[in-house]
């Protein structure tokens, strides 16, 4: 999810806990070769075997249309230990469906193939090359075929957010689609989208069918939602976390996103942060409404200043 689970958002997520394993935002492919530079601005963590400081893997995610360009920086993020190779092509987002990437792909079966071969061959047989996809762009007549055509030409594993490209994040999510899709392949699949509480997880494994489940914006609006998946599992108490237990999660997010950013733009991400826990916390709604307007981060440093760093 660009510009929303970067490195300190990752950081802070892994270390609250739940987490088996993250995918970078998309790094675009175009017809260049990616710099070292450029892999270490998205995922700073291949210096740590490519694990978060919680030790979760992450594995980097390409978005691209060609074939070729793809394979050859596949294989440069292998030569750099990546754990996996994944391939985007369930973004909605206009601006790269409007350059041929993203979900914009789900209309042609087989230049998937194409790329899903391409990279594979590119890449030792050690490395995992899989795939994240929507259900269709505009509807669901070519679902199948596309499913099919990344598992038949090497993608080892399909995660699916189960909703067309047109329907973007609209609710609802079509579920009953994944059980679909994995009867129709021979490789996992995990079931994504419109998870945002432990309910929703319960739900979306019974009707898909799937073991593993992927949540990308239910985790940044209930930021233990994966813990308390892990606890359930175990037959543990759930033990919610509350706005007071938060608080120093949200000052070691800033202090980070400040390490990373040019003072103008560290205020927007943790505006962008309070405003999507307001979905979990009411809190969250005033102190989004306290720093709303602050274009520098001292102000907003200072309002955390009192809440202790997580440990």
């Amino acid at each position: 999810m660009e510009g929303l689970v970067d490195p300190p958002m990752r950081d802070v997520l892994t270390r609250i806990g739940g987490i088996d394993r993250c995918v970078s935002e998309f790094i675009r492919v175009t017809d260049t070769a990616l710099n070292l530079a450029t892999v270490e601005r998205f995922i700073p963590e291949m210096h740590r075997g490519w694990k978060t400081a919680a030790g979760v893997e992450v594995r980097p995610q390409l978005l691209g249309s060609d074939p070729h360009w793809l394979a050859v920086n596949a294989a440069q993020l292998a030569q750099w230990g990546a754990p996996a190779v994944d391939l985007n092509f369930g973004c909605p987002a206009k601006t790269v469906n409007r350059h041929g990437g993203g979900a914009s792909l789900l209309r042609e079966p087989e230049v998937l193939a194409q790329i899903a071969a391409s990279v594979r061959a590119a890449t030792p047989a050690h490395i995992p090359v899989t795939a994240k996809m929507r259900l269709g762009y505009s509807d669901t007549s070519l679902t199948l075929d596309c499913a099919q055509a990344l598992a038949e030409s090497g993608a080892a594993e399909l995660a699916v957010h189960a909703r067309t490209k047109m329907e973007g994040y609209k609710p609802p999510a079509h579920w009953e689609w994944i059980a679909r899709i994995r009867e129709a392949v021979d490789v996992p699949v995990i079931a994504n989208g419109e998870v945002w509480n432990l309910e929703d997880y319960q739900r979306i494994r019974e009707l898909s069918g799937c073991a593993a489940v992927m949540i990308g914006r239910g985790l940044v609006v209930l930021p233990d939602l994966a813990r308390q998946i892990r606890r359930h599992h175990q037959g543990a108490p759930l033990e919610p976390m509350n706005w007071e237990t938060l608080q120093p999660w949200l000052a070691d997010f800033f202090w980070q996103t400040r390490a990373r950013m040019v003072d103008r733009h560290s205020p927007g991400r943790m505006k962008q942060w309070l405003s999507l826990l307001t979905r979990s916390y009411p809190q969250a709604q005033q102190l989004f409404d306290e720093l709303r307007r602050e274009t520098s981060p001292d102000p907003i440093s200072r309002r955390l200043e009192n809440s202790p760093r997580a440990a």
